[in-house]
C-alpha cells in the first residue's frame, strides 16, 4: 500500500466521521466546527487529485469565509429561544422528498456514468489545473455551471426569508 493510498483512506475516514458528527451533533456551533474539519478534508482530496487551484479556493470560500459567516448567523440568531414552527406532517413530508430526490439522484449517477467504477488516479492527470478547469467550466459544463448559480441565488434568498424573525416565532 502506498502513502497515498494511506493518505486517501485516513482523509476519507476523517471525511465521512466529521460529517456524521456534523448531522448528529445537538450543538449548532459544533455541527459548524465539525463541518469546517469536513472541508479541510475534502481539500486534502483535492491535492490528492492534483486539484490544488480547487483545494486552495475551498479552504478560502468555505472553510474561511463561508463557515465564518454561519458562525456570526448562528451566533446572532439565538437559536434556543425560537419556537419550533414544522409540524409533524410537514417534516415527515420533506424527508419524503429528501429521501427519494437523493435516491433519483444515486440511481441517474450510477446508470449514466460508467467511468464512476474506474479507479481514481492520484497526483496524476491535469484536469484541476486552473486553465483546463475555466475551459471545462465554460464549455462542457455550462449548464451545470449556470444552474449552480440559480441555487445559490435560492440558497441567499432562503437566507433572507429566514434572518426575518416573525413575532409569533420569538417568546
Amino acid at each position: 500500500m502506498e502513502i497515498t493510498e494511506i493518505l486517501f483512506y485516513v482523509l476519507s475516514g476523517l471525511t465521512v466521521l466529521s460529517a456524521l458528527l456534523m448531522v448528529f451533533s445537538k450543538s449548532a456551533v459544533h455541527s459548524i466546527l465539525y463541518l469546517i474539519i469536513t472541508f479541510f478534508c475534502i481539500s486534502g482530496h483535492y491535492i490528492l487529485l492534483n486539484a490544488q487551484f480547487l483545494a486552495i479556493v475551498n479552504i478560502i470560500v468555505y472553510a474561511g469565509a463561508i463557515m465564518v459567516l454561519f458562525l456570526f448567523v448562528v451566533m446572532l440568531m439565538n437559536l434556543n429561544h425560537e419556537k419550533k414552527t414544522f409540524g409533524k406532517a410537514t417534516k415527515l413530508l420533506a424527508a419524503s422528498l429528501t429521501c427519494i430526490l437523493f435516491v433519483a439522484l444515486t440511481v441517474g449517477i450510477l446508470t449514466s456514468q460508467p467511468a464512476a467504477n474506474q479507479g481514481v488516479q492520484l497526483f496524476e492527470g491535469e484536469i484541476g489545473l486552473i486553465n483546463n478547469l475555466g475551459q471545462l467550466l465554460y464549455s462542457e459544463y455550462v449548464l451545470p455551471f449556470e444552474l449552480s448559480s440559480i441555487l445559490f441565488i435560492s440558497a441567499m434568498i432562503g437566507a433572507v426569508i429566514l434572518s426575518k424573525k416573525d413575532d409569533e416565532l420569538v417568546n
